[in-house]
C-alpha cells in the first residue's frame, strides 16, 4: 500500500471525486488505482477569508507501486503506508488455569480486558458500579431527582467516566505500534460508525456508547472471560511485595497473582486503601475550574464563519489557552460541542460538573470546562502531605459548591459579566443553562483557589479576541470541575508494574497514565501485552 497525503478537495466535491484526484496526483494511467482507503479527513478553519477545503490522507493499493515509489522518490506526500495491523504478543497455552484480574471496566479495563481475553487468559473484571443498563437509569436518577447511587453513577459502572462524555476519540500520545487503530477498529466492530476510523476528530457519544461497550462486553465473555458488577475491591493481598489476591466488599476473596488495575480518577476509596497498603504511588498535578456555556451557533459562527451548519462540517469545537501574569495556565478542557453540562459527582454532599455530548452534538449550547493548572504545591499542606492531598482539595472543593448550590445537587452558577465584575447573579440572560437537577445563581469567586479565580478572570477577556462573544455577559460559568484528571500516578516501571508491588499494573486514568478515552484504551492494550508476557514467562519458570 502507498499512503498519498495533503490531497485537497472542497468540502462540497462530489462522493465520487477522490478516485480521479488521486490519479490525477500520482500521475496514474486509468486502470493503475485498483482501491483506496481514506485514513483521514480533516480541515483547516482558521482562515475565515479562505474557501474551506478538506485534506486527506489516502492509502491506495496500485498496479505498480514500485514504479510510482520511484517516480514520486524524495517526496514527503507519497511514502509507504505503515502495517496498521494489530498482532498479538502472546497466547495462553490450552488449558492455562492463572487467570488475572481486571480492576476497572471503564475505557482502559474494558481494552485490558478485551485483549487478554483475544489472547485466551479468560480474564475476571471487577467493577464496583452496574451494568450499562441499570447504570444509565441510576444516573438519570441524580439529574432528574436529586438522588445518588455512590456506586453507580457518571464516574462509576460500565464505560466508566468516559460513558457520559463526548465520546471523544483522540490523542496525543506516542503510539508508534498503532494501539490507537485497534481502538478504533474494535469500537466499529462493537457497532460504532466507520467514520470515525477517518475524521480528524472522531467521537461516538454517549447513547451510542452505551450499545458498543455493551457488545464490546459480550465478546470478552463469549472468548471465556467474566464482567462482575457490583463487585468493589476493599483491600489487596500481599506477601513479601507479591499480589496474591484481593478482598471484596462482601469479604469473599479472589486469589490472583497479576492484576490490571484500571480504576479511573474517581476512585477514593481504593487510592486511600492502596497507600494504606503502602503501593508506591505519587501526587501529579491535575486542574481544577468551571464549565463555561454558549449557543453552539456562536461558537459555529466564530469557528466556520460562512460555512457554519455545513452537514459534514457538525457543530464546530475550540481549543484555547492562556499563560496568566501570575504563572497559571488556564485552558479549555474536554469541549462538547452540541451538548450538555452534567451532574458528575460520586460521593454524596458534593458537587462536580463535567461535559457530555451525543453523537449528533444538536444540543444549543456548546460547552467546555474552563480550567487552571495546578501541582502538589498548591495542595492543602503541600509536597509534605503526601500523595492523597490532591484529592483532599479535591474533596473540599466539591464540598463548598454543594453548600454554594444550596445542598440538594444544585450547582452554583454566575454570568461570566458578572463574573467579571465580581458581582453576584440575580438573573439569566438569553443563554439557558443546561446542568440539572438546575443551578443556583450567585458568586463563583469562592468556590476555587484565589489564584484560580484570578487567572481565569484574565484569561476570558483574551479568549474573547479569539472567539468573539466568548466572555459575553450572559454566558453561564457553572462549578466545579474538579475530575479534569487523576490527582495522583500508582507509578509503574519499564514492565508496566507498580514499583513495589508485584504483579499489580497501574493503568488508564486513575493511576496517572491517560486522559480520555482513546489514551485510556491505548493504555489498556499496552498493560494487558505486558501482563500477558509476565504470566506466560511465570508459568515457563514454573515448568
Amino acid at each position: 500500500m502507498l499512503r498519498l497525503t495533503e490531497l485537497t478537495l472542497p468540502i462540497h466535491h462530489a462522493p465520487d471525486a477522490l478516485a480521479p484526484a488521486i490519479q490525477k496526483r500520482l500521475r496514474l494511467p486509468d486502470g493503475d488505482l485498483l482501491d483506496f482507503t481514506v485514513f483521514k479527513r480533516s480541515y483547516d478553519a482558521r482562515k475565515k477569508s479562505a474557501e474551506l477545503c478538506f485534506v486527506y490522507t489516502i492509502d491506495c493499493e496500485l498496479r505498480d507501486e514500485a514504479a510510482v515509489r520511484a517516480k514520486f522518490d524524495g517526496d514527503p506526500q507519497v511514502r509507504p503506508a505503515p502495517d496498521l495491523t494489530y498482532r498479538p504478543v502472546a497466547r495462553a497455552p490450552a488449558g492455562f488455569a492463572n487467570r488475572p484480574l481486571v480492576i476497572g471496566f471503564g475505557p482502559c479495563g474494558i481494552f485490558a480486558a478485551l485483549t487478554l481475553a483475544q489472547m485466551g487468559f479468560r480474564p475476571i473484571v471487577l467493577e464496583r458500579g452496574q451494568a450499562v443498563r441499570q447504570r444509565t437509569q441510576d444516573t438519570w436518577g441524580l439529574w432528574r431527582k436529586n438522588t445518588l447511587k455512590p456506586e453507580s453513577n457518571v464516574q462509576f459502572g460500565e464505560g466508566g467516566a468516559g460513558l457520559f462524555s463526548d465520546g471523544k476519540l483522540w490523542s496525543q500520545v506516542r503510539d508508534p505500534r498503532f494501539h490507537g487503530r485497534k481502538v478504533l477498529h474494535e469500537f466499529v466492530k462493537a457497532g460504532a460508525p466507520d467514520e470515525i476510523l477517518y475524521v480528524s476528530k472522531p467521537h461516538i457519544g454517549t447513547f451510542r456508547l452505551t450499545g458498543v461497550v455493551t457488545r464490546m462486553r459480550e465478546e470478552i465473555e463469549a472468548l471465556g472471560g467474566e464482567v462482575r458488577f457490583g463487585q468493589q475491591v476493599t483491600d489487596l493481598l500481599i506477601e513479601r511485595g507479591q499480589l496474591r489476591g484481593v478482598t471484596l466488599a462482601s469479604g469473599a476473596t479472589l486469589a490472583a497473582d497479576h492484576l490490571v488495575l484500571a480504576l479511573g480518577h474517581s476512585a477514593r476509596e481504593t487510592f486511600r486503601m492502596l497507600h494504606r497498603r503502602q503501593v508506591f504511588m505519587e501526587a501529579k498535578p491535575f486542574s481544577v475550574g468551571f464549565r463555561i456555556e454558549h449557543p453552539q451557533s456562536l461558537i459555529d459562527s466564530a469557528r466556520l464563519g460562512k460555512y457554519a451548519g455545513h452537514p459534514l462540517l457538525g457543530a464546530a469545537d475550540y481549543k484555547l489557552v492562556h499563560h496568566a501574569r501570575n504563572g497559571r495556565s488556564v485552558y479549555s478542557f474536554c469541549m462538547c460541542p452540541g451538548g450538555t453540562v452534567v451532574a458528575a459527582t460520586s460521593e454524596p454532599n458534593r458537587v462536580v460538573t463535567n461535559g457530555m455530548s451525543q453523537y449528533s452534538r444538536n444540543e444549543r449550547n456548546a460547552n467546555a470546562g474552563i480550567v487552571v493548572g495546578i501541582a502538589p504545591e498548591d495542595y492543602p499542606g503541600g509536597v509534605a502531605a503526601g500523595p492523597l492531598a490532591g484529592i483532599a482539595l479535591q474533596e473540599q472543593l466539591e464540598s463548598h459548591a454543594f453548600v454554594l448550590g444550596g445542598g440538594r445537587y444544585e450547582a452554583p452558577a454566575q454570568l461570566v459579566g458578572d463574573f467579571l465584575a465580581g458581582r453576584p447573579s440575580t438573573a439569566l440572560g438569553a443563554v439557558e443553562p443546561s446542568y440539572t437537577p438546575g443551578v443556583r445563581l450567585g458568586d463563583l469567586a469562592s468556590a476555587l483557589p484565589g489564584y484560580a479565580i484570578e487567572a481565569m478572570r484574565e484569561a476570558l477577556p483574551v479568549f474573547d479576541r479569539q472567539i468573539k462573544g466568548f466572555a459575553r455577559h450572559d454566558a453561564v460559568l457553572t462549578g466545579v470541575e474538579t475530575r479534569t484528571s487523576s490527582p495522583l500516578r500508582i507509578t509503574r516501571d519499564a514492565a508496566f508494574q507498580s514499583l513495589n508491588t508485584r504483579g499489580v499494573y497501574p493503568a488508564g486514568e486513575g493511576a496517572g497514565y491517560a486522559g480520555g478515552i482513546m489514551s485510556a484504551g491505548i493504555d489498556g492494550i499496552r498493560v494487558a501485552e505486558a501482563l500477558a508476557l509476565s504470566l506466560l514467562d511465570r508459568a515457563g519458570r514454573a515448568a
